[in-house]
C-alpha cells in the first residue's frame, strides 16, 4: 500500500512540474512568435493589400477590444501623414481547418481595398488557389458584404475549392463586422 501511495506522490510532482515547465516555456516564447507572425505572415499580407503606404502599419498597429471581449490588431495605412485604410484579420471556415484573411478597408467610402490570406491549410492544387490573385483580386473595390456568385454576390469561387472559398468570403465578412464596429473608434485613435 505504501509503494501505491509513493508512486502516486512521484507521478503527482512530476505531472505538475512538467505542467508548470510547460506553461513557464509557453510564456516565455509568446512574444517571439507573436513577433515572426507580424514579420512573416500579417506583414507581407498587409503589404499586398496596401501596396502604396506610407507607414509601416505593423509598427504604427494598435489593440482595441470588441464588445464580446476579444482583442484585435488594426494595421493603418498611411498616406501624406493621413489615414487611408485599415487591415484587420479574421478567420472562417475552409476545407482543412481555419482561413486566415487580412483584409483591407478603405476608410474613405468602407469599400475593399483588397485581401491577403495569412493562414491556410487547405489541399494543395485546389484549396490552396484561394490565395492566388485570380481569386483575392475579385475583392478589390467591392462593396459590403461580399458573396459568392452561388450566393447572388460577384465573387467567383475557385472550382472545386467551394468550401474554402466560403470561408474566405466569411473570413472577409467577419473582418467587415469588427470595422464597422470599430470605424469611430479607429477613426479617433489616427486622426491628425
Amino acid at each position: 500500500m505504501g509503494d501505491i501511495i509513493r508512486m502516486i506522490v512521484v507521478l503527482s510532482a512530476l505531472c505538475g512540474l512538467s505542467g508548470f515547465a510547460l506553461s513557464y516555456l509557453k510564456m516565455v516564447t509568446a512574444p517571439g512568435i507573436e513577433e515572426q507572425v507580424l514579420t512573416y505572415v500579417q506583414g507581407p499580407a498587409i503589404k499586398r493589400v496596401f501596396a502604396s503606404m506610407e507607414n509601416d502599419p505593423i509598427a504604427d498597429r494598435m489593440n482595441f477590444s470588441l464588445p464580446d471581449g476579444r482583442r484585435i490588431y488594426v494595421f493603418p495605412a498611411m498616406q501624406g501623414g493621413k489615414l487611408v485604410g485599415v487591415a484587420i484579420e479574421d478567420m472562417g471556415k475552409g476545407y482543412g481547418g481555419d482561413v486566415g484573411v487580412m483584409v483591407g478597408f478603405n476608410v474613405a467610402d468602407d469599400s475593399l481595398a483588397g485581401i491577403g490570406t495569412t493562414s491556410l491549410k487547405e489541399t494543395p492544387g485546389l484549396g490552396m488557389r484561394i490565395a492566388e490573385p485570380a481569386f483575392t483580386g475579385q475583392f478589390v473595390g467591392t462593396g459590403l458584404p461580399v458573396a459568392l456568385k452561388a450566393q447572388g454576390g460577384s465573387i467567383d469561387a475557385v472550382s472545386g475549392a467551394t468550401i474554402s472559398s466560403s470561408g474566405a468570403v466569411t473570413a472577409v465578412n467577419n473582418a467587415a463586422q469588427v470595422y464597422k464596429a470599430l470605424k469611430p473608434e479607429i477613426l479617433k485613435k489616427w486622426a491628425r
